[in-house]
């Protein structure tokens, strides 16, 4: 599992001319599975990020009860080391990738997040404000 967190001020995810998810004064995640990826690799990668020293004063979203957009990236597993069209073959299946997005979702709540999502398969407009800038990638 992979995901690239930033701290924003606001950030929002649009289908359709529809907001479906926004945040403020939280953290932005894109998220990206792999074939290795497990319900037990959700729920880490949830207490990471949940965790995470990355706002000010170097607390975490836990710390202060940010909310976070979690927004599904399966291009976060793209690989151009070799020309110049990625090669998309280290990301999970959409149907193998769906429900460990949610159960990473699901992690967060239970810990006491507060998280809006984008929409699963959907061609998604993402507006975010960065705070700092300050971005983040984890590798499980």
């Amino acid at each position: 599992m992979r995901a690239v967190v930033q701290t924003v001020g606001r950030a929002a995810v649009t289908v359709d001319g529809e907001v479906v998810g926004s945040v403020e004064d939280g953290l932005l995640v894109l998220l990206g599975v792999t074939h290795s990826d497990t319900p037990a690799t959700a729920d880490t990668m949830a207490r990471k990020v949940w965790e995470l020293r990355i706002l000010d004063d170097e607390r975490s979203a836990s710390d202060v009860d940010a909310p976070l957009l979690v927004v599904s990236q399966f291009t976060l597993y793209g690989d151009a080391r070799k020309g110049r069209r990625p090669s998309w073959s280290a990301a999970a299946p959409a149907e193998v990738a769906e429900p460990l997005v949610t159960a990473f979702v699901k992690a967060l709540e239970s810990r006491g997040a507060t998280v809006a999502t984008g929409r699963f398969r959907a061609h998604m407009l993402v507006e975010s404000v960065n705070v700092g800038p300050r971005t983040i990638l984890l590798d499980l």
